[in-house]
């Protein structure tokens, strides 16, 4: 385990002195400057405040999918294979990337959260409601990077095979969770229509969300692991 933690930390500091990191890094400072200039206000601001919890998240899914994927396309291909030689095993190398590439997310996923939840203190929001949008965009943050961990580099090698993987499974999440195949997707409409109908319905929907969330990140995972099994 402590070679596996190494291994994160490694991806994680060449991931920021690659300097690869600014790239998602400049759109959520950008979509905090954004947050800042809609304060929630009127009559509606409690609910205004919780649905800006669900939209956080909505945006987190797909920024998060980029940032795995640039993560874990950072070693060149002989380092990779060093890191895989260093952990013993393919699937405690696979693992590594994974967790650097979420601890990442958690990262930006907190900064993205950081407007909407001073806003849900500033209009009287609540502790549960707030909660439960922190833990929904820590939840999403997970199945994102997953999701972006299947168009790497060792698994796509082509680059705009790659990048069109990665679109293409963003936009699939998305048109699923529209339609009567929704639990195969990420819940996006799920929890966006919970947070805009106000806390209580936002705490009310937490439960099943956090449940389909984490069900959804399994499934990706297993898949993934599996995936880093095979011969290269």
């Amino acid at each position: 385990m402590s070679t596996v933690m190494a291994l994160a930390r490694f991806q994680v500091c060449g991931y920021v002195r690659s300097l690869r990191v600014l790239q998602p890094l400049i759109l959520v400072l950008l979509i905090l400057t954004l947050g800042l200039a809609q304060w929630p206000g009127g009559p509606r601001r409690v609910e205004l405040a919780t649905g800006a919890l669900g939209d956080i998240a909505a945006l987190v899914f797909p920024i998060c999918a980029w940032s795995a994927r640039s993560l874990l396309d950072t070693q060149p291909d002989e380092q990779r294979a060093l890191s895989a030689t260093a952990a013993g095993h393919p699937v405690a190398s696979a693992v590594a990337g994974l967790l650097a590439a979420y601890a990442v997310n958690l990262c930006l996923g907190g900064l993205l959260l950081a407007i909407p939840l001073v806003q849900c203190v500033s209009v009287g929001t609540g502790l549960a409601p707030t909660a439960a949008g922190a833990g929904l965009t820590f939840l999403v943050a997970l199945a994102g990077t997953l999701l972006g961990a299947y168009a790497q580099r060792s698994i796509i090698s082509s680059p705009g095979h790659s990048l069109l993987a990665l679109l293409g499974g963003v936009t699939a999440a998305l048109l699923l969770s529209l339609g009567p195949l929704s639990p195969l997707s990420v819940p996006m409409v799920k929890w966006l229509r919970a947070a805009h109908d106000g806390p209580v319905a936002f705490i009310a929907a937490f439960p099943g969300l956090a449940l389909h969330l984490a069900l959804w990140s399994t499934v990706l995972a297993a898949g993934h692991l599996l995936l880093a099994r095979r011969p290269r």
